[in-house]
């Protein structure tokens, strides 16, 4: 595979990580857009106390991407470090106070974090979706006695751990206004070769994407080939009891204009691939089903074997297509 292929990821947490991981044992091309919207941990503290973008995801997508040489190790081992104890730094990410520390001296995100790749020897580019802090909420159903009533519940944490039925999540910039995209995000999708969307939670770190309208309207129009990677395991809170194609089906009615070249999934998550099949191909895509989950790590991805796949997606190699 030529390393020349520029290859985008939009997410979040550890399924961003596990894509990430994937992708640059493919190009060394990579850009991950990153979600913006988390009010929880660490990340949600500095948010609240510095006005500041929520660095937690940005870290994570830092360590993926971080350089295998000893430098780049040690600095992602130390961005990675939490603080114990009981004090104030407590639960605290060294790189989320790291990058607190960036963004006060320089003021602009995107430097920061560029500033950070060549700390860590990224191979790549991290960008957050947006440039500002965003919020997020939610219709959830199943939370009264009435199974129908619709409830809005407000925040990234309460909508992932929603014992509740997520309907719609909406996504709004501070003060409820139109949430702007970062202009060097839209940039990358629109001169990717590749896109993916997923792994990761449905609701709060994929679909955010479609929520940013430059970013969406991006995603529609780019000319690269669109992968959605789906989850191993329905989560709780916001996918339980989710079949792999109620995934797509969440997909298509927030984002209705956009098309998709492959749907790769996990073929022992996977129940029913004629659903499935068909929900892709109302996407226009098609569906490859290999065994990509990690044997020791329950509900996560296996880095090499979704690079596998996906250099089959982009081979087209018929003979792995079910």
């Amino acid at each position: 595979m030529s390393t020349e292929l520029r290859a985008v990821a939009l997410g979040g947490g550890h399924g961003l990580q596990a894509t990430l991981s994937a992708l640059r044992q493919i190009t060394s091309d990579v850009t991950a857009v990153v979600t913006v919207a988390d009010d929880g941990g660490s990340s949600g503290r500095l948010r609240r106390e510095l006005g500041m973008l929520p660095p937690g995801d940005l870290r994570k997508a830092l360590a993926a991407l971080s350089d295998g040489d000893p430098d780049g190790k040690l600095w992602s081992t130390v961005f990675e470090h939490r603080f114990g104890g009981s004090g104030a730094l407590a639960g605290h990410a060294v790189g989320n106070l790291v990058l607190a520390g960036l963004l006060e001296v320089l003021g602009d995100p995107v430097q920061v974090l560029d500033h950070a790749c060549r700390l860590l020897g990224v191979r790549g580019r991290v960008l957050p979706m947006s440039t500002e802090p965003l919020d997020m909420s939610a219709d959830v159903v199943g939370l009264d006695s009435d199974p129908g009533a619709v409830r809005t519940i407000r925040g990234q944490v309460a909508i992932a751990s929603t014992p509740g039925r997520v309907k719609q999540v909406r996504l709004q910039a501070n003060g409820g206004g139109r949430p702007a995209a970062c202009p060097e995000a839209v940039e990358a999708v629109l001169s990717a070769d590749l896109v993916l969307l997923g792994p990761g939670s449905w609701f709060t770190s994929v679909l955010p994407h479609l929520l940013v309208p430059e970013l969406h309207e991006a995603l529609v129009r780019t000319s690269a080939r669109r992968f959605v990677v789906l989850n191993l395991v329905p989560q709780p809170g916001e996918t339980a009891g989710f079949s792999p194609e109620q995934h797509l089906d969440v997909l298509s009615q927030h984002a209705p204009r956009l098309r998709v070249d492959a749907v790769l999934a996990d073929a022992d998550s996977v129940p029913t691939p004629d659903r499935l099949r068909a929900a892709a191909a109302e996407l226009g895509a098609s569906t490859l089903l290999e065994e990509i989950a990690a044997p020791a790590v329950p509900g996560r991805h296996d880095p090499q074997a979704l690079a596998a796949c996906l250099r089959a997606a982009l081979e087209r190699r018929t003979d792995r297509w079910r």
